[in-house]
């Protein structure tokens, strides 16, 4: 090797030196951005030339050094993690969210509550036993009931706006995935180009982990990386990004909650095969869809249908208990009592439940042959509130099933998500920045510019002293 040689090794320190400097300068200009993956430049030692001859050899050192890779310290199985974690807990925190608000619309036990106003109810039909002749009792007792008739609606009413409310979130967040991937196709092209032009394309590599995470919690989405380094994403186990090519999702089936009441069922199916159901298996949208099901043979169906067919029984069964004891009665003319409540033709139990008249008179409590003021049907009516089968039973137990499973759902979506912030926590103290550890690589690597530059001027030193006085002796 020549003296010349030193030079290029010197040189050849000096630039993998900076590079290795501006990489760690990357890290802490990122420090703050979210979804950066920290950095390192990879430094490889160059080995020494081999000479042409056949059997010379060289015993000197190697050419210095070169950075060879700029590495993203990101670990690919922390990444599944979160990525499976986050579709779980996207999953059944949207159930635990619908759950609530199903809850709070009820909104037991409460002063303004159903279960109030039925106790209402049963205490106006005791008053109207009590004073018959009393037209005030009566008209009380018809206030009351369509009082109780309208909440029900109500009830059925917010279940229906919730239903909507969440079909269109369901469309809006299948829109929110299709760009997602379309971006992710994109970023794959893109990717594959810079690193076929030598580049480094780590950044972009950021962003597209950040899309694919983005598509976990919506539709539960997983990866596969191809041999060129794209990756593809798959939901349900079809691919949904196809290195640069990408596939759409729709939303199909029930557009009101008539539709999904009558077993119509919402679905996400492939916009290209809408015979095709995508199979979603995790993610918000799966859970939304979930809520969105149809009633089901023993109440497994979706949370809000289940909710309606309840109001529907109990607007049914209100309705069928408290006829069937007025129509026995009679009214203070003594004419026979007809049905105290009455359905709107065309509409759902719940929603279609009113009172049949409006005139106090024809309220029939006496029992045939005890006098005009009898009021022996008014107290049996009443006692329907303490039954063990009347409508207030089938409403306690309806609230009560629905506080535990909004409870259970509750407690699991804290638990999902405290495991994806745990795994979450684990991926962050891996790719994150350390600004006091990239401080001191920054000092390590201009430590060793300032070596490489000093090797630098020792060997001009020498090839000065060899090229301008070197055999200049005695002149």
């Amino acid at each position: 090797m020549s003296t010349f040689s030193g030079l290029g090794t010197a040189l050849s320190s000096l630039i993998a030196q900076r590079q290795a400097l501006e990489v760690s300068g990357q890290n802490i200009a990122n420090a703050n951005t979210i979804g950066y993956t920290r950095q390192r430049a990879a430094l490889s030692s160059l080995p020494a030339a081999q000479l042409p001859s056949m059997f010379s050899v060289s015993n000197g050192p190697g050419y210095g050094t070169a950075v060879t890779d700029i590495a993203r310290l990101n670990d690919v199985f922390l990444d599944a993690q979160v990525r499976t974690t986050t579709a779980s807990s996207s999953f059944l925190a949207a159930r635990a969210s619908a759950s609530k608000l199903l809850e709070t619309n009820i909104g037991e036990p409460a002063a303004t509550g159903l279960a109030t106003q039925l106790t209402g109810l049963w205490a106006a039909f005791g008053d109207v036993a009590n004073s018959p002749n009393k037209d005030s009792s009566r008209a009380v007792l018809l206030e009351t009931a369509a009082a109780v008739a309208d909440r029900i609606g109500s009830l059925y009413t917010a279940a229906s706006t919730q239903w909507s409310q969440a079909r269109t979130q369901t469309g809006a967040l299948v829109e929110q995935a299709n760009t997602a991937a379309s971006n992710i196709a994109d970023l794959n092209k893109r990717i594959l180009a810079m690193e076929n032009s030598g580049s480094s394309a780590n950044e972009l590599k950021d962003q597209r982990d950040l899309l694919v995470t983005e598509l976990s919690g919506l539709v539960g989405a997983t990866t596969r990386t191809q041999e060129n380094g794209q990756i593809d994403v798959l939901v349900g186990g079809n691919m949904l990004v196809d290195g640069s090519k990408s596939r759409q999702l729709a939303v199909t089936g029930a557009a009101g909650f008539s539709d999904a009441t009558g077993g119509a069922e919402v679905k996400v199916v492939w916009a290209s095969d809408p015979s095709r159901s995508a199979g979603l298996e995790g993610g918000q949208v799966a859970g939304l869809l979930s809520v969105l099901a149809p009633p089901a043979a023993g109440g497994t169906g979706g949370l809000l249908t289940e909710a309606a067919a309840s109001y529907d029984k109990l607007a049914t069964q209100l309705a069928t208990q408290v006829n069937t004891l007025h129509r026995q009665a009679l009214t203070i003319d003594g004419t026979q009592g007809g049905d105290f409540f009455d359905f709107t033709a065309g509409q759902p139990a719940a929603l279609g439940l009113k009172v049949a008249f409006d005139d106090p008179a024809l309220v029939a409590v006496a029992a045939p042959g005890a006098g005009a003021l009898d009021g022996s049907f008014a107290r049996q009516i009443a006692l329907l509130g303490t039954s063990v089968d009347g409508p207030d039973a089938t409403w306690s137990a309806f609230v009560v099933q629905l506080g535990v499973s909004t409870a259970s759902a509750t407690s699991r979506a804290t638990a999902a998500e405290a495991t994806r912030a745990s795994a979450s926590a684990q991926q962050i103290a891996q790719t994150s920045v350390d600004t006091d550890e990239e401080t001191v690589n920054m000092l390590a690597y201009q430590r060793a510019y300032e070596g490489a530059a000093r090797v630098l001027s020792a060997i001009d030193e020498m090839l000065d002293t060899l090229i301008n006085r070197t055999g200049i002796v005695g002149r």
